[in-house]
């Protein structure tokens, strides 16, 4: 998908990249017209820039075709395009969010962006003279337009998305930074949303040029320019977009204690700290300590706050504006229009606990008919039970006719037993009709479940109370319902009380017929569990596993050792033959594979289809995602350790392939529970979304001791070391140098520049001859390398093992002959470039030669999936920064199966960016997850003053 059309066509391109040079436009017809859905798409020639050779671009790298061409060149190319309106454009981004390339993802994720600002009301008319758009119809002419209003977190978000801009977005002839491409594709999304929204004319017989404007905003765009109201709009959106300082003013909702006599106190409030908050009382009153002028910034803000809250100028209206009385209706206006409005804007906002979260909804209550014991594992969801849904407000129930007085009563903030509750005329008519509707009754427990999962956007269910089948379910306990199932008779192994407890839960959902996520702790026994699961079932057709490569030889050795009497194959490499799939129990294969094979998988017939490492699929478009959700089977399982990395959709995609269709379709989905949870922190969605998903997902942690009391400790050190003054020098020549660049660099060039100063830095910590690649000496020159080498030492001298971390295979390469050497012990070194042959025999002697030795791994490589209780030492060499990626490293370790305490030691070298991004991680632990989830891309997205400040050398080293 190409950038947003000029201004006032509001179209945006779809561009097919032929073949072959001599086609024509005409080949984007064929397979647009029917694919999108577009009755009457425009078509054209678009001139892009593309890699390639003279003979044609190279292919996408999602089509998975491999590229003939060495050196690749930026071509210009003439490429046939579909041109749809925008509004098309966000039909179908919806209906497609995740497939397709990448660039359809990204333009999907935009057009999410616009409705959430629509839809939050962070949008203001303008009006744009024709002189600024590339292709202006008369002199004098202009467009009135809708645009967005980007602020705050808003902004922030903006430009994150504009730095993952995939390059193909922005391939125009006349290459435009990633920013204002994504801008125009943001205003022609918002301009088109809105006009969708508001249908009717603003004016109904437009006279003067004002009026012709208003009635341009819902109509035909083209109006004439009125200078005058140009200036006026701009200002307006200058001051609703105008930057923040040290202080902002805050508004404070205040509920009164009896009547009817709400307010709304004015304050200041400081923008980097909301807990420091000072009352306009206290500011007028001269107040000492504030910083900068404070009476003036609380006037300069309610001025512009007035624009956005007009009722707000009652209260301006005196010399030294403390408050604003309201009545409850005003007050409900506060709450739902004003407050996110002020808030989004970026002024302060605070609101009493209940607003949002007390809300009218419904309470399920179910029976089942023949009082089948919760541990009966044959009572299926076919069976009908008993149910009775119940009108609540909180955890309280309310009849019929205190909901007829509160519908006579047409107050939109009401008390009900003593808590507030707001109330809408959509709510009201949803619980009316509710009431009129069947609300006791037999139905399927199968359709009550749909409905307790996917639940209703205008009365959420508030509470369920459910025995059986049901109850077991919901409870989102079910594992500790159950009956545990004993360690059955052909596995060799004696469970764990909490393994039996999931064995018996993973039998219970596939009796049910449905699937589920396994998502203990790495270290817990996923592996074995579902190994004890095949073995209970004993079914006559075979199990399909799917995994990563690395974890292929881990699962035929568990099987071959806890499970003997499986029949395993291995469906990978050369000689691949489907003909033995009918004589296997437990067929393995690779995500790579199972998509290359699809049509071979699908053929046969499968018990169960098993994802291991699941966290593989959890985009759901990639096509080994879509391969392995497309494989037939009567049930399905997913295991991992992190079923949420960095954002809920991966959730979705996760669920989607256990359960297929059970919480609807991803952009139903990305509006029920994804948007509201993640951009607002909607604790009602939160709980609907755990009450959906609990169900199907069990999870268990190794520090909770009820799970497993028998698990050594794990003590984590960090080891601070100095850099020598070779390397120092070094440092800041890298640091010079780069900074220089980032400077001048923008886009995708200068995330780049970001991530090769980083891994440049992290390499002089390191080694000087890891980033100079000389091959000089390594003695002596390295602070890092003198402590490992210590640390090494003592680990031996005491009989011990220890595991090795480098995030860098070529600094493995360099170390391993160098630490043999030095410490005169074995030092086995497994990385990417391996055999599977190679790495089992290394894993091996590791776990079974008694001599004390080092294991040195590359992370990629080796950070999930092996079990190496042997080690009782983890040293994390070089940091990765994602916590979840070093936690997993780790739990090679510290894992069941070992005996011993496991001290892990992360070296850091002090005064470099190490020290600092490791003091932004403990600082922000709150948010590692979200954003540091993905790894070191997050430090891109710091302003180059930022990142002076973290790759500066300090006097530490």
């Amino acid at each position: 998908m190409a950038e947003a059309a000029p201004k006032g066509t509001g179209g945006l391109g779809v561009a097919v990249v032929p073949s072959g040079a001599d086609e024509g436009p005409e080949v984007a017809e064929r397979p647009f017209r029917g694919a999108l859905g577009v009755a009457e798409p425009a078509f054209r020639v678009l001139e892009l820039l593309l890699p390639g050779a003279v003979r044609g671009p190279l292919p996408s790298p999602e089509t998975g075709l491999l590229p003939d061409v060495v050196r690749p060149r930026l071509l210009s190319w003439e490429v046939p395009a579909v041109v749809l309106p925008a509004a098309e454009a966000l039909r179908v981004l919806e209906d497609h969010p995740g497939d397709g390339t990448a660039t359809v993802r990204h333009w999907a994720a935009v057009a999410a962006l616009a409705r959430d600002l629509v839809r939050r009301g962070r949008v203001l008319p303008q009006l744009v003279p024709t002189a600024q758009d590339p292709t202006p119809q008369e002199p004098g002419g202009a467009w009135a337009v809708w645009r967005p209003v980007l602020g705050g977190a808003d902004a922030r978000y903006f430009r994150e998305l504009a730095l993952a801009m995939p390059p193909a977005c922005r391939t125009w002839a006349v290459e435009r930074p990633a920013a204002e491409v994504q801008l125009r594709a943001l205003e022609a999304f918002t301009d088109a949303l809105v006009r969708q929204a508001v249908t009717g004319p603003l004016v109904a017989t437009p006279r003067t040029p004002h009026e012709r404007w208003l009635a341009a905003l819902t109509g035909d765009p083209a109006c004439a320019d009125v200078p005058g109201l140009r200036e006026e709009l701009e200002g307006w959106r200058s001051a609703v977009t105008a930057a923040e300082g040290a202080t902002r003013v805050c508004f404070r909702l205040l509920e009164p204690a009896t009547g009817d006599d709400w307010r709304v106190e004015l304050a200041l409030q400081a923008a980097d700290d909301p807990s420091l908050y000072v009352p306009a009382a206290r500011v007028w009153s001269g107040e000492k300590g504030l910083p900068g002028r404070p009476e003036r910034e609380l006037l300069a803000g309610l001025g512009r706050a007035v624009r956005l809250y007009p009722e707000l100028d009652r209260a301006l209206r005196v010399p030294e504006p403390s408050e604003l009385a309201l009545d409850t209706a005003g007050a409900f206006g506060f709450l739902r229009q004003a407050a996110p409005l002020l808030q989004a804007a970026g002024f302060g906002v605070q609101l009493p606990r209940w607003a949002g979260r007390t809300r009218l909804g419904l309470k399920l209550t179910t029976r089942t008919k023949t009082q089948t014991a919760a541990v009966s594992q044959g009572f299926g969801l076919r069976e009908l039970v008993d149910f009775r849904v119940d009108l609540a407000v909180g955890e309280e129930t309310i009849s019929e006719a205190e909901l007829a007085e509160l519908a006579r009563l047409k107050v939109p903030l009401v008390r009900v037993r003593g808590q507030w509750v707001e109330l809408d005329d959509r709510q009201l008519k949803a619980a009316l009709r509710a009431v009129e509707g069947v609300r006791a009754g037999e139905a399927y427990a199968a359709d009550l479940l749909r409905h307790v999962v996917r639940g209703d956007d205008e009365l959420p269910l508030l509470e369920v109370d459910a025995d059986g089948v049901l109850g077991d379910l919901l409870s989102g306990r079910a594992d500790r319902r159950l009956v545990p199932i004993a360690t059955p008779p052909g596995l060799d192994a004696v469970l764990r009380p909490y393994q039996e407890r999931g064995l018996a839960w993973l039998s219970f959902l596939s009796e049910l017929g449905l699937g589920g996520v396994l998502a203990d702790d790495m270290g817990l026994g996923k592996t074995i569990t579902t190994l004890a699961l095949l073995v209970h079932e004993r079914a006559a057709t075979p199990t399909l596993l799917v995994c990563p490569m690395s974890l292929v030889g881990n699962w035929q050795r568990e099987a071959a050792r806890f499970a003997p009497g499986l029949r395993v194959h291995v469906h990978h490499g050369a000689g691949r033959d489907p003909a033995r799939f009918a004589d296997a129990d437990l067929v393995i294969t690779t995500y790579g594979t199972a998509h290359r094979d699809l049509a071979a998988l699908r053929e046969h017939e499968w018990r169960r289809v098993v994802c291991d490492e699941a966290q593989a699929i959890k985009n759901s478009g990639t096509l080994q995602a879509r391969a392995v959700r497309s494989i037939p089977t009567d049930t399905r399982l997913a295991l991992t350790g992190t079923p949420v990395e960095n954002h809920l959709a991966e959730l979705w995609s996760i669920m989607e392939f256990a359960n297929p269709g059970l919480l609807g379709p991803r952009s139903r989905f990305r509006t029920r529970f994804q948007e509201p949870i993640e951009a607002h922190q909607d604790e009602q969605a939160a709980e609907a979304l755990k009450r959906a998903t609990g169900p199907f997902i069990l999870r268990r942690v190794k520090t909770d001791k009820s799970v497993i009391s028998d698990l050594p400790e794990k003590m984590e050190v960090k080891e601070w070391v100095p850099l020598t003054p070779e390397q120092a020098t070094l440092y800041q020549a890298v640091v010079d140098d780069m900074l220089a660049r980032i400077d001048d660099s923008e886009g995708i060039e200068r995330r780049g520049l970001v991530l090769s100063a980083m891994a440049r830095l992290k390499q002089v910590c390191n080694h000087p001859a890891h980033l100079l690649k000389d091959g000089s000496r390594l003695a002596g020159r390295s602070g890092k390398l003198a402590r490992l080498e210590q640390l090494a030492e003592e680990i031996l001298a005491e009989g011990e093992k220890a595991l090795l971390f480098t995030q860098y295979a070529e600094f493995g390469t360099m170390l391993q002959p160098y630490l043999a050497q030095r410490l005169g012990r074995p030092v086995l070194w497994l990385h990417g470039g391996l055999p599977k042959k190679t790495r089992d025999r290394l894993v091996d002697r590791f776990q079974q030669d008694p001599e004390p030795m080092l294991f040195l791994l590359s992370l990629k490589a080796a950070g999930v999936g092996l079990n190496l209780t042997a080690a009782s030492h983890v040293i994390h060499v070089d940091r990765w920064w994602n916590p979840a990626v070093e936690d997993q490293a780790t739990d090679r370790a510290f894992r069941i199966g070992q005996r011993r305490n496991v001290q892990v030691r992360k070296l850091i070298c002090a005064g470099t960016l190490e020290e600092r991004v490791d003091e932004m991680i403990e600082r922000k632990k709150a948010l590692a997850e979200r954003v540091v989830g993905t790894g070191e891309d997050w430090l891109t997205d710091l302003s180059t003053d930022e990142l002076r400040e973290v790759f500066r050398l300090t006097g530490g080293s």
